[in-house]
């Protein structure tokens, strides 16, 4: 497949086209149920167009857990069709789909109760094992108390009994999302953030389009659709008041926030799961750190910028070290983030209780919403959209293939992985340099290893970031659609969660590189530093307020990018 760069020309083109030409699929939202939408509708030859207020994942999509899962916990609530429809999708991802960013990680379920914890929580992890798509990862074991503490050692000794150590996936979520949006383009779809809706086109009772305003020039122009398909997650709400029509289910949304320590503060070779009174906490594996987290509490505040206060840091902290034998505290802290999940509201009181499963509805001709669902299940909620937007469209309209389709970088990866080694002996790159490429970038490699080859001192560190080369800033905006300091350093990278400074250091350096690129003049360079270090003192300062009203006062008291 010929690849299809993101570049500032690419989005002078599609602006161009979709202001011209009507479209088949018109796609609200840039996150990865949109983004799959998008490259679902591509690949049965629809004409796709996806517009996206900010960038590509800003929300929801790039502030989970970073897990690729079946939902353990799902199974206690009976929930077995969800659990065996993601692990089908998780062992998708692990071997054809997206290889490169979605891998394998093992996790420990401490055990605090004799005979009847064991068989209960064993039983239940030996179904996820067996259901839709597990095979793809090992099969749990059951640990004694001893060999527990060999692979945990920083837990405390009234930790457990005995542990169960079973196997999940991660993933890069932000890099996930914006590949998808990639290959959707590969296959012919104009997509665009910074980009936003102001409102629906009708022709009487049906939508026929949109009108949106091209946030980077401020020109307002119509996109016309046969159909319009809606993944706005927790904007869902505001879907249905711009369509002028009730809402078909009801989005609440649920603040999750996360912890980015260093590796040697925790010193586990597994990660971890723990119930708490309100959520499940995980400790994960993030390279040279440990994300950890989370929290499940109601929010009903700004959307855009959901802020984390004392009160949720406290929280996180509490419940991790009230099972370590060296507390970590707030000097520890790396990075936080929090985002909120779209959950089907019920009539359950508490978020916890709330339904992942997604809905999608088509209240008036030409509008398709959907809503809520689990990230790992990104592929079937857009086949399910994709699948009813075709009723809006006449004539046939081919089956999904995307089950079969690996995203950008994927195909031959398993082989390029396989002869690193060699790799990294022809490019004079050193062996943990060219894992870190390959797991991020795929057989796209390639791309990084043809701009080094141009300028050598691509091949460099960023100063304030070492563990990223200066390529790769190039190349997220050369080809994977940046238009902001803050896209690069927050999603295209993970500097912004994973240096101490929270890449304040980095971020002149990221600037000076991409600036040529986005012919950006000193003014304009100097607006950007200012508003991600801006951004930065609030989202610090906000982690410092006591309680939501207060954090999300502060969060909003700074300029914002």
């Amino acid at each position: 497949m010929p690849s299809v760069p993101l570049s500032p020309r690419y989005r002078v083109e599609a602006l161009q086209k979709l202001s011209t030409q009507q479209v088949d699929v018109l796609v609200i939202g840039g996150g990865v149920t949109g983004a799959g939408i998008a490259l679902d509708a591509a690949s049965r030859g629809l004409s796709v167009g996806l517009v996206e207020a900010r960038d590509f994942a800003a929300g929801t999509s790039s502030r989970s857990s970073k897990l690729i899962h079946g939902g353990l916990r799902y199974l206690e609530q009976l929930d077995f069709k969800l659990v065996r429809e993601a692990l089908k999708e998780r062992g998708l991802l692990l071997t054809k789909l997206a290889p490169h960013l979605v891998r394998p990680v093992k996790f420990l379920v401490p055990l605090r109760h004799r005979v009847w914890e064991r068989g209960y929580i064993g039983a239940g992890v030996m179904l996820y094992d067996t259901l839709g798509g597990a095979r793809a990862l090992p099969r749990h074991r059951h640990l004694s108390r001893r060999h527990a503490f060999e692979v945990a050692p920083a837990l405390a000794p009234d930790a457990l009994i005995g542990a169960i150590q079973y196997y999940d996936a991660q993933v890069d979520d932000a890099r996930h999302t914006m590949t998808i949006a990639r290959t959707a383009a590969e296959l012919g779809a104009s997509v665009l953030t910074r980009t936003r809706m102001t409102e629906l086109l009708r022709d009487g009772d049906k939508v026929i389009g949109a009108h949106v305003r091209d946030l980077q020039s401020g020109t307002e122009f119509d996109i016309r659709a046969r159909v319009v398909v809606a993944a706005t997650g927790v904007w869902s709400d505001e879907m249905s008041k711009a369509a002028g029509i009730p809402a078909p289910f009801t989005v609440r949304a649920s603040k999750g926030i996360h912890l980015v320590v260093p590796r040697e503060k925790i010193d586990l070779d597994t990660g971890l799961i723990l119930r708490t009174e309100k959520s499940v906490l995980f400790v994960i594996p993030w390279g040279r750190h440990w994300i950890v987290g989370t929290t499940d509490t109601q929010w009903n505040l700004d959307l855009d910028h959901p802020a984390a206060s004392r009160a949720d840091v406290d929280y996180v902290l509490d419940h991790v070290n009230a099972v370590l034998r060296k507390p970590i505290t707030r000097d520890d802290i790396e990075g936080v983030y929090a985002g909120l999940r779209p959950l089907l509201a019920a009539k359950a009181a508490e978020t916890t209780k709330l339904s992942r499963e997604h809905a999608v509805a088509n209240p008036v001709p030409g509008l398709v919403l959907i809503a809520g669902g689990k990230y790992t299940t990104y592929r079937v909620m857009a086949e399910d959209a994709v699948d009813v937007a075709a009723k809006n469209i006449a004539g046939a309209v081919k089956v999904s293939r995307t089950s079969e389709l690996p995203i950008v970088g994927a195909e031959g990866y398993h082989e390029l992985w396989r002869d690193r080694q060699d790799l990294a002996r022809r490019t004079d790159i050193p062996l943990d340099r060219v894992e870190h490429l390959l797991q991020r970038y795929g057989t796209a490699i390639h791309d990084l290893l043809w701009l080094i080859g141009e300028q050598p001192d691509l091949g460099t560190p960023i100063p304030g970031a070492e563990e990223y080369l200066k390529a790769e800033a190039v190349y997220a905006v050369s080809h994977e659609g940046a238009l902001h300091l803050e896209d690069v350093l927050t999603r295209r990278t993970r500097i912004s969660i994973e240096q101490r400074d929270r890449g304040v250091r980095a971020a002149t350096e990221v600037a000076a590189l991409i600036a040529p690129l986005l012919d950006w003049d000193d003014a304009k360079r100097q607006h950007e530093l200012e508003s991600y270090l801006s951004r930065v003192h609030a989202e610090r300062s906000a982690q410092e307020q006591p309680d939501d009203a207060t954090a999300n006062a502060t969060r909003l008291s700074f300029v914002q990018c």
